[in-house]
């Protein structure tokens, strides 16, 4: 079997490094569209943040051979990777997937791995796909098909948003959000956000590897001060001193991040759903805008209070409207 993975990461060299130890035969696509070379790829992982998921595309075109005969395999966060590599290669050729297991770079720069979590995937298409099931649990991943893919990857953007915007707005780590109390009630507002926008477009959570999404969901309905103290103990000993994607992107400069495919989304799909997501419209907004202006960042460090009006004032404005 042939890999060819695009994006040469912590995520692309955890998925490398187990495929390759296990004798499958893993090529990594140059950084530089003009390097790239044919290969006769079996699968086709796209390791890339989402922001570099048309690149990685039209990597793709040159790179694999028989497109049709190939599996094109997105274990990137957020929502809408999907859909692009379906409409370039055919839904039936994709498989959605999301990777619940903690990935980081060592000193040396390789991938290292939690030996927790696992892998699900969830073909977008009719087509069977067994034989890649079994390719990753013959790496050594735990691994678990699930039948609708945009449960899949909608549950696995309700773990992603947790402490993460916020966290690179106000330049904190998890375990300094939590003891900001009004600030984390946002925290438990933005998920329910993102519960009723899946109500609305009928996607049914499903647990994932290691994460009970459900059980989160649960909490969240429960009284602020109660969901609130649960979650916060929660976040504070999983993630507290771990720097959030969006912060870490924040803090390297990069005029991108995936809060778009994120947030934006669960605003986006609020709109088109008519369901009102007040707290996800904001922080997408507000981290957008600082990604691309960096001085403006100086209004939100360790300033909750600032968010705090921000999200007032756009439940303010979406009141007005719903009584026009």
């Amino acid at each position: 079997m042939r890999f060819y993975i695009v994006g040469k990461g912590a995520v692309g060299t955890y998925f490398g490094d187990l495929l390759g130890r296990a004798g499958v035969d893993v090529e990594y696509a140059p950084r530089a569209l003009a390097d790239v070379r044919p290969y006769d790829a079996d699968v086709a992982l796209v390791a890339t943040k989402s922001y570099d998921t048309e690149s990685a595309i039209e990597t793709l075109r040159r790179a694999v051979v028989q497109p049709e005969r190939c599996a094109f395999v997105s274990p990137q966060n957020g929502v809408g990777n999907e859909e692009r590599l379906a409409t370039a290669f055919g839904a039936d050729n994709v498989v959605a997937a999301a990777l619940t297991t903690p990935v980081d770079r060592d000193r040396d720069g390789r991938a290292s791995a939690a030996n927790e979590g696992g892998l699900a995937l969830a073909p977008m298409g009719a087509n069977a796909y067994n034989w890649l099931t079994a390719a990753f649990a013959g790496a050594g991943m735990n691994v678990r098909v699930v039948e609708d893919w945009r449960a899949l990857k909608w549950s696995k953007l309700a773990l992603n948003v947790v402490a993460n915007a916020s966290c690179a707005i106000l330049n904190v780590l998890p375990n300094r959000l939590v003891h900001y109390d009004r600030t984390f009630t946002l925290e438990i507002r933005m998920i329910r956000e993102v519960r009723a926008v899946m109500s609305a477009m009928k996607v049914v959570p499903i647990d994932l590897p290691r994460y009970p999404v459900r059980a989160l969901f649960n909490v969240a309905t429960l009284p602020s001060p109660v969901a609130r103290g649960l979650l916060a103990r929660s976040i504070a000993s999983a993630r507290g001193t771990k720097l959030p994607s969006l912060l870490l992107d924040l803090r390297r400069g990069v005029p991108l991040t995936e809060v778009d495919v994120l947030n934006g989304a669960v605003a986006s799909a609020g709109r088109e759903h008519g369901v009102p997501t007040p707290v996800n419209a904001v922080y997408a907004r507000v981290l957008s805008d600082i990604a691309h202006t960096p001085p403006l960042w100086a209004k939100y460090r360790e300033r909750p209070d600032t968010l705090e009006a921000e999200v007032e004032a756009e439940m303010k404005r979406a009141k007005a409207l719903a009584r026009r």
